[in-house]
């Protein structure tokens, strides 16, 4: 009797563990079955939306202040709709997850949102439906038709940017190019293939025809999509030329292109996601989390402090006014977090943070050093969310990249201080050093610090640099995300490696004076080019005119350093006789 006692107490162990067994197989292939549940047609779409006709009740809509229901959201025009049941259960379990149980210091209630920048006056997308609710109304978007910035030589109506790109400074060439200064040699014969990049990865997203970049008829170079004509471009001298159409192009896929794919990158602070298109471009996705009101609390440390999408939209900008061309294109969009993030991930650690917030907002928080809890979840609205998309460079095994420490970088540390912070002659030691002894680069550091100050990035700690050009290229602008935190104050400390080197390009040094007057006000320029933005107003009205007053400042720590150490040894002259007299001096 005892022994089939212990028999059937094994018997039992052994059915709740095959029935537990089962249960976690259930649970895996749950996402797989919901999706395909929610597309029985094969077309692809959100598997937590629902047709019109069978929208969830107006209760719904009614709980979150929406009358009569009515959700709809920008960039999924006729899937207006709400999560059934079934994908509400699932996504509600999300939350239950240990990790989702982290606690973390939530952030101070910020001012409310204040009134829109850059001359756009509130109005409303057609076809995109708001919240009347304050609390969750957006900033205003700006109704005036948006266009491509146009190229010098061609009649802007007016336009403050193509006056700009029309004066000599914006005129000045580079040097001829040859096989060395091209980061590829590409042969213009060879047609864009998708099947060849699908046979190398089977595992690559891609939807849609495979030939729909073999056009005949064309030159071959033409098939090529906007990114890699982007990629093709980058030389010695710049990430893109002037006159480069693929750039406003690339603009244009950024924030218009399908997503197929998207996962989490690796490393890093905070959550950025990589997402795919369906053309086989790439690029970063860094969400909002802050609204463009909200100035960086000042008991904040640098290293600390939230990255803005805005920011990372704003530096392109400016970087292409101030010439410089070393920030690769960024470009906003408004997402679906479910159709665009959640239906397309194949990553679990990410699709397993997505949960219902009180206020029925879809929301998801990843996996990161800081920021990536419940508390500090990204939240839609109620399934929109706003980021930036910066344009990915060459993959690294075909164009390696070199990083460098910055010579000015800060301490990341509490109370520490770096050694240029305390030696007054720092920058004798750095001009000692390769590369900064003998090469432009010391020049290109001062270019990088006149760029930091105007958006007040303390966050500078590498840089990077493309390894087939060595010491003799520019410094790569990466990773803005942390400027334009505060409007109201000016780090001055950023401004230290022009301070004690003294040293600035001729080039640079005229175009910030062109950009101080007033019939070419960096702050007009910076408001006509953000206007061409998905999501404008990218920048709040202080942060505008924050720029005009760094840029005097920036003037005049030049012009203290001229009279100091006379103009011929604070100014390098990179102009030829030519382009000086074109340009008035």
């Amino acid at each position: 009797m005892k022994m089939i006692l212990v028999r059937r107490f094994r018997v039992l162990i052994l059915m709740a563990f095959l029935a537990a067994c089962a249960l976690h197989l259930v649970l895996d292939l749950l996402p797989k079955l919901e999706r395909s549940a929610a597309r029985p047609s094969g077309e692809p779409g959100c598997s937590c939306a629902q047709p019109a006709a069978e929208a969830a009740p107006q209760d719904w809509g009614q709980a979150r202040g929406h009358p009569g229901g009515e959700l709809a959201a920008a960039g999924s025009a006729g899937d207006a709709g709400w999560p059934n049941k079934h994908t509400l259960r699932i996504l509600q379990d999300f939350s239950s997850d240990p990790s989702s149980n982290l606690t973390s210091h939530s952030l101070e209630k910020l001012p409310p949102a204040a009134e829109p920048a850059e001359g756009a006056p509130p109005g409303r997308d057609p076809g995109v439906r708001r919240p009347p609710d304050a609390a969750h109304r957006p900033l205003p978007r700006d109704p005036s038709p948006r266009g491509p910035v146009l190229p010098p030589g061609l009649s802007g109506d007016g336009s403050l940017l193509s006056r700009l790109f029309q004066h000599p400074l914006y005129q000045v060439p580079i040097p001829p190019l040859t096989e060395a200064d091209v980061l590829f040699n590409v042969n213009s014969d060879i047609r864009f293939n998708p099947k060849a990049a699908t046979a190398e990865n089977p595992d690559w997203p891609h939807e849609g025809p495979e030939d729909e970049f073999l056009p005949t008829g064309e030159a071959a170079v033409d098939s090529y999509p906007n990114w890699l004509k982007f990629h093709i471009g980058i030389s010695r001298y710049e990430l893109y030329s002037r006159h480069n159409p693929a750039v406003e192009a690339l603009l244009r896929d950024l924030g218009t292109q399908k997503i197929t794919s998207v996962a989490m990158k690796s490393g890093g602070t905070q959550l950025k996601l990589i997402m795919t298109f369906q053309n086989y471009g790439q690029a970063l996705f860094k969400p909002m989390k802050q609204t463009r009101e909200q100035e960086t609390p000042p008991d904040f440390f640098y290293f600390s402090d939230y990255e803005r999408h805005n920011a990372e939209i704003a530096a392109f900008h400016l970087d292409r006014i101030l010439d410089f061309r070393r920030v690769p294109p960024v470009a906003g969009r408004l997402v679906n977090m479910t159709k665009e993030i959640r239906d397309v991930t194949r990553d679990k650690k990410l699709w397993r943070t997505f949960f219902i917030s009180p206020a029925n907002n879809i929301c998801f928080y990843g996996e990161c050093s800081y920021y990536c809890s419940t508390e500090h979840a990204l939240c839609g609205k109620p399934d929109q969310i706003e980021g930036s998309l910066a344009a990915f460079l060459p993959d690294l095994s075909l164009a390696k990249r070199k990083t460098w420490r910055n010579p000015w970088r800060r301490s990341y540390h509490k109370r520490k201080k770096a050694e240029w912070e305390v030696d007054p002659d720092y920058c004798e030691e750095v001009r000692q050093t390769p590369p900064y002894d003998s090469s432009p680069r010391i020049l290109d550091v001062m270019d990088m610090t006149i760029f930091d100050f105007l958006m007040g990035n303390m966050d500078r700690h590498h840089y990077e640099t493309f390894e087939k050009f060595g010491n003799e290229t520019f410094i790569i602008h990466l990773d803005n995300g942390r400027g334009f935190g505060k409007h109201s104050h000016d780090e001055l400390s950023i401004l230290a490696p022009l301070q004690q080197c003294c040293r600035i390009r001729r080039s640079t040094y005229l175009r910030l004076q062109l950009l101080a007057k007033a019939e070419h006000r960096l702050s007009l320029l910076m408001a006509e080019s953000l206007r061409a933005d998905l999501v404008a107003p990218v920048l709040f009205q202080p942060h505008l005119e924050a720029l005009d007053r760094r840029l005097r400042i920036v003037l005049q720590v030049v012009g203290d350093c001229v009279e100091k150490d006379g103009l011929h040894s604070v100014v390098e002259d990179d102009l030829g006789p030519e382009h000086r007299a074109a340009a008035g001096r």
